[in-house]
Order: structure tokens, then sequence, then C-alpha cells
């Protein structure tokens, strides 16, 4: 239960009457906040704006990628429900325009289990339940960005066929570039870091979607098949991504 000095936000709370277009930015990292009550957002955005965040607010999914093709925000904080496009489209094109650049934390209903479970295996790094208190967002923000990469991404790694590179985010199999998803890029990547290494469905949820097994983690295997699908010669009988029984997966050269 949230105190008197940290309200839970809700529709009915009165926003600042200073457009945010017209507030300095702090400098710190940008985030994009996305909902389309306009209250919300305004809450939303004061709150991390004195967190020290440099923000920027959308009443819709439109808005919000024409926002983010001018310039790509840290993180974006997401209602699923938005008029025009929802807030999963909008995650799927903020990661297929600008892939491995803006975090997603999603903002869901309390009784939109399902919502949330998919945004989570389509690459969400967090969600809120409504309603919610604006400091625990700030936190979850926080905690997100502390999850992503500061240091310069590693040197290309090959295995076998197979050749990863962070940098440029590209993938290579016997010489033709392969596309893959934010999630899919992440998920190769670590497994090719540590070829020939077993990892558990739980060990992989817990390094590459950075949480602990928190829900069904048949999204791990979900996306070993993907992978298999657009990497092997044959999915059925594949030669790079090895399921051992009972244990997890495993990538051989």
């Amino acid at each position: 239960m949230a105190s008197a000095a940290t309200p839970m936000i809700s529709p009915t709370m009165t926003p600042d009457p200073t457009p945010l277009d017209s507030r300095p930015g702090p400098g710190g990292p940008s985030i994009l906040v996305v909902d389309d009550e306009p209250t919300i957002g305004e809450v939303v955005s004061r709150y991390l704006e004195r967190a020290g965040y440099e923000v920027r607010l959308a009443l819709d999914g439109f808005q919000a990628m024409a926002l983010a093709a001018e310039r790509p925000p840290d993180l974006a904080v997401l209602d699923i429900m938005l008029p025009g496009i929802d807030g999963l489209e909008v995650m799927r094109r903020l990661r297929e325009d600008h892939p491995g650049e803006v975090a997603v934390i999603l903002l869901t209903a309390k009784d939109a289990e399902s919502d949330r479970i998919v945004g989570l295996r389509r690459g969400a790094d967090d969600y809120v339940v409504k309603p919610f208190s604006p400091k625990e967002l700030v936190a979850r923000v926080e905690a997100v960005l502390r999850r992503r990469p500061t240091v310069a991404p590693e040197g290309p790694v090959e295995v076998g066929d197979l050749r990863v590179d962070p940098a440029a985010r590209r993938v290579l199999v016997r010489g033709a570039e392969v596309a893959l998803t934010q999630r899919e890029f992440d998920l190769l990547s670590y497994l090719a870091r540590h070829p020939g290494q077993v990892f558990s469905r739980d060990q992989l949820m817990d390094a590459v979607w950075r949480f602990p097994a928190y829900t069904d983690t048949s999204t791990v295997t979900v996306h070993i098949r993907r992978l298999r699908a657009k990497l092997e010669v044959d999915p059925e009988r594949p030669r790079l991504l090895h399921t051992v029984w009972g244990v997890g997966y495993r990538l051989d050269p």
C-alpha cells in the first residue's frame, strides 16, 4: 500500500499545467513515456524528471514512433492499451527500428496477466501493473537501465560456420546474414560466448532475459526453436543448437 507521500497514479490526479516540451531536460538518460491518459503520463514524467531523467511524452503509438525516429530513447515506458497501435506493436517496431538501443517497461491492467506474459516473451524488460506507485516505477526504470550494457560490446565470436558480431548486432551463417529479433540475438550471442556449455532454461532466463524464472520458462524453448529454423540446415536435426534432455541447451561448433 503506498503512503500519502507516494500516491498511487490514477486518472483523477491533477497534471502539471506546464507543457512537457517547455520543461528543461536534466540531461540524464532519455525516457519516452507513452500513455493515452494525459494525467498518468504527466505524473509519471514529473517523477522521472525529478529522478534526473530527460523525459518525452507521447499520447499514442504513432506519436511515440515519431519521437523515437527523431531520437531513440534509452528506455520506453509503454502502456499496452493505446489507440491506433497498441503498446506491444510499438515495442516490436522500436526493437526492429532500433535494435539493442531501447529498453521497455510495459504498463498493464491488473487483470491483464496474458498481456504481461506475451509482453515479456516478446522482449519487454519489465512491467508495472496499474494502479502503481510512481516511486516504484522510477525504481524499476533505474533497475532496468542498470542491467543494460554500459561497456563496449565484445568482439565477434565464431563458432564453426556461425559468426556473431555484438557490436554490429549481425549474425552470419555459412557466410549469409540472418535476421534475428533482439531477444533471439541476445540468446544466440550468450550461447556463442560459451560454446559447448549446457545451460538450463532457468539459467538462460536469468542471463538473457535478466529475470529469474518468474514465469513459464517455455519462452526459452520457443526462442531456441525459432533460432533453429533460421540457422540450421535441418531444424529437426540441429547441428548447432542442441537439446540436452532433462538439462537444457548448448551451442556446439
